[in-house]
């Protein structure tokens, strides 16, 4: 990781105090912190089996556009075993409980990104363990986010810049503190929290790298998806699913993401279920922007 320098701190979910702001990281002190830890974490649970996670996949795929995508009942069907083959040790757990109770949008956003990460994952990862170890990723993309106020999460009108970072904070300190429960500086869920807003580009956050990751990519691509295609706090009105996936075809164009995994995501969007190696991204634009979207305009 070189050097690093985390602006606001970083809490385990109890409020802990991992990390105070202004703490500059070397790999030696993210070394030293994983090592402090004194907690056995290695006992797992099914996260399909925690309350009512598994009913509330299956409402939220019932509902515009999961229904669509998920149209296919085999294929859903197929979907959900690999979910159900997730396991996570207990705190990863609680972070779901958590945002479930003080922030449903949050929540929801986690079980989708899970089950569309897990569906393009079944096309693009042909090795199944390869494909268990990648789906357990997926729905702890936003675990940081336990690190940011709620005020912030929930805020319907328009974020400060220093809100902005703030909320930024969630994929580096998604990073440290999944390397701190597993135990582990290279284990994947750590890396697709810390990298799932870079780009191929260089121009995502919170490091600006060149992102090309096939893991990442997956959760990057689902992430943005329904991020676009649900309501949020703060903008009431979704994008219709032709205009996301517009949206997510112009980065492709400039190539901040894979094409690979937007034809992935545009071929279970077609009603013959192509294969995504068959399928042709249409490059028209004729979408609209919702109204009263207010991401991306920062309060004065």
């Amino acid at each position: 990781m070189s050097e690093w320098t985390i602006d606001y701190p970083v809490y385990s979910l109890d409020r802990h105090l991992q990390l105070p702001a202004g703490t500059t990281l070397t790999d030696e002190d993210l070394h030293a912190l994983i090592s402090s830890s004194g907690a056995d974490y290695q006992k797992k649970y099914s996260l399909m089996q925690v309350g009512t996670v598994r009913n509330d996949i299956l409402n939220f795929l019932s509902q515009p556009p999961g229904n669509a995508v998920f149209s296919n009942e085999k294929e859903l069907a197929e979907v959900i075993e690999l979910m159900e083959q997730v396991q996570l040790a207990r705190p990863k757990l609680d972070s779901v409980e958590y945002f479930k109770k003080y922030d449903p949008y949050t929540y929801r956003h986690i079980l989708m990104v899970f089950a569309y990460s897990t569906l393009l994952t079944r096309d693009l990862v042909p090795n199944y363990q390869a494909r268990i170890r990648e789906v357990a990723t997926s729905p702890l993309h936003d675990f940081g986010k336990i690190c940011v106020p709620l005020e912030i999460l929930t805020k319907a009108s328009p974020l400060t810049r220093d809100e902005r970072k703030n909320l930024e904070h969630h994929a580096m300190a998604g990073y440290l503190l999944l390397c701190y429960y597993s135990q582990n500086v290279r284990h994947v869920a750590a890396r697709v929290a810390r990298d799932h807003h870079e780009r191929r580009t260089g121009s995502g956050y919170p490091r600006g790298i060149n992102q090309n990751d096939r893991m990442v990519e997956i959760v990057a691509v689902c992430d943005i998806y329904d991020a676009l295609t649900s309501t949020r706090p703060y903008r009431p009105v979704s994008f219709d699913n032709r205009s996301a996936l517009e949206e997510i075809t112009m980065m492709a164009e400039r190539n901040e993401v894979s094409w690979e995994v937007v034809q992935a995501l545009v071929a279970h969007n077609r009603k013959g279920k192509p294969r995504f190696t068959e399928c042709s991204v249409s490059l028209d634009k004729r979408g609209v922007t919702p109204p009263n979207n207010l991401y991306g305009i920062f309060a004065a």
